[in-house]
């Protein structure tokens, strides 16, 4: 049997394991607000039993292990969503942007008729196209009033300015995510190494231990969802309780070394795009805010640009060739209206601002009263022209706008919803691993009242050891 010195040692060790319980339960109190941190729980089992003449007798308890409580499932579905996400949300960044540099009221509804989406407001280049196209009209009524003459410049110029000004603005938030894709490379390449660190951290701190360092792997856990919404990653977990991280098969972490790292590089025409520095591998990203911006960038926003560039080389095309077969007050001819290939360079024709006389508004020569050519400027605007698909300047303008608008609303639909998934799934995670306050009450008041007992054991094998002194010394 144990005796009095083996009993003693029992409740040693069963105040110790208690004791153990405690600082277990406060320390999952102490990071109840911690976000990346998963509860943990001591792991007690049996005390190796002993023979005794009276059959195999129990030596109490002792602690195994301190328990990471997570659900490994979980934490890969979430890094997975966490990627989607962080691409929808780069996405809707900068569609948002790209929309207000339209300086265009849009209908986003995907029902919207892509004839009549951006007729919500009459602003911007909508509004801009339309007042053109009526000052023409008023022009042919009375092409001699030099009055007249200056509205329709005036127009004119306020039209192309506004090209530009878009033009310019959608290349500028180009280029604006193109300096997003470098820092949120360098943030990435600084998760990477972090990870890298804390692998050979973990690896050391449980070849010393024995046990899982719980708290290195909550916080590699929370570092690699960080990286989850920068770049879709493949992470591994190697033998030795590392974790290799690999993006598009080219691999960046392995172990304790960071292998490789992210680069930008320029793939032509300014087009910035995602590389491995090392081996030099364009890498084909299919999540995260990397992913997004480029998708953003060379989807919805170089559509947009393109189809506002193809619309003002389509109106510079109609205006000029309409007004180079008329003649002007002074009986010139030949001359265009419009000056520039696109959006970016559209400009009024300097030698007409300077001269409104010059403006070729007549069919015929010598005739100040005649405005066929206005007219016929002026009818452009229900003019259908094929190379715009059979639509008229304003509807083309509509379709870019409403295609524009329906990506963002997609967008908008898709990452509303990603959020409820990504949601549902901290929520179940959290029920697994989140620290319940009442639960680890509960648990300090068993082990406070476990080692208590354990104390008032050992102080009565105190009492027994007394008393078999005491009749040693009597005797």
């Amino acid at each position: 049997m144990l005796g009095l010195f083996g009993t003693l040692d029992l409740g040693s060790r069963s105040m110790q394991t208690q004791q153990q319980g405690v600082e277990v339960a406060g320390h999952n109190l102490a990071n109840v607000n911690n976000p990346a941190y998963s509860r943990q729980r001591l792991v007690i089992g049996t005390a190796p039993s002993i023979s005794t003449p009276t059959g195999m007798q129990g030596t109490g308890v002792t602690a195994i292990s301190i328990e990471q409580i997570r659900n490994t499932i979980l934490d890969s579905q979430i890094q997975d969503e966490t990627s989607v996400q962080g691409s929808l949300q780069a996405q809707q960044d900068a569609l948002q942007y790209a929309n207000a540099d339209l300086g265009q009221q849009i209908d986003r509804s995907a029902s919207a008729d892509p004839a009549t989406a951006a007729q919500g407001g009459q602003v911007g280049l909508a509004g801009d196209l339309t007042a053109l196209f009526n000052q023409f009209q008023s022009l042919s009524s009375d092409p001699s009033s030099l009055t007249e003459r200056k509205a329709v410049l005036s127009q004119a110029s306020s039209l192309a300015t506004e090209f530009n000004q878009v033009d310019q603005r959608l290349g500028s938030l180009q280029g604006q995510l193109n300096q997003t894709l470098g820092s949120d490379t360098d943030k990435a390449n600084t998760l990477l190494q972090q990870i890298a660190s804390l692998n050979t951290q973990i690896t050391n701190a449980e070849d010393k231990s024995g046990g899982e360092a719980n708290d290195l792997r909550d916080t590699r856990q929370d570092t690699l969802e960080q990286l989850a919404q920068l770049v879709k990653v493949d992470a591994v977990n190697g033998a030795d309780g590392s974790l290799n991280i690999s993006i598009a098969g080219t691999s960046f972490v392995n172990g304790g070394q960071a292998v490789d790292s992210l680069q930008v590089y320029d793939a032509g025409g300014g087009q910035m795009m995602v590389q491995a520095a090392t081996s030099g591998t364009p890498l084909a990203l299919t999540g995260g805010s990397l992913h997004g911006t480029i998708d953003a960038r060379d989807g919805a926003i170089a559509d947009l640009r393109t189809g506002i560039n193809t619309l003002a080389t389509q109106l510079i095309t109609e205006v000029n060739a309409a007004h180079q077969g008329g003649y002007s007050l002074t009986g010139s001819t030949g001359a265009d209206f419009f000056t520039g290939t696109n959006a970016g360079d559209i400009q009024v024709n300097s030698a007409l601002n300077d001269n409104p006389a010059l403006l070729q508004a007549a069919a015929v020569s010598d005739a100040s009263g005649d405005g066929a050519v206005a007219q016929t400027l002026g009818q452009l605007a229900d003019k259908k022209l094929s190379s715009l698909g059979g639509t008229t300047l304003s509807q083309n303008y509509a379709q870019t706008v409403a295609g524009f608008g329906q990506s963002q609303a997609a967008v908008d639909q898709q990452l509303s919803d990603q959020g409820t998934v990504t949601a549902m799934l901290q929520n179940q995670r959290e029920s697994v691993s989140g620290v319940s306050m009442d639960e680890e009450m509960t648990n300090l008041v068993k082990f406070q009242k476990a080692y208590a007992a354990s104390a008032k054991l050992i102080s009565t094998i105190d009492g027994m050891l007394n008393d078999v002194i005491n009749m040693k010394l009597a005797s």
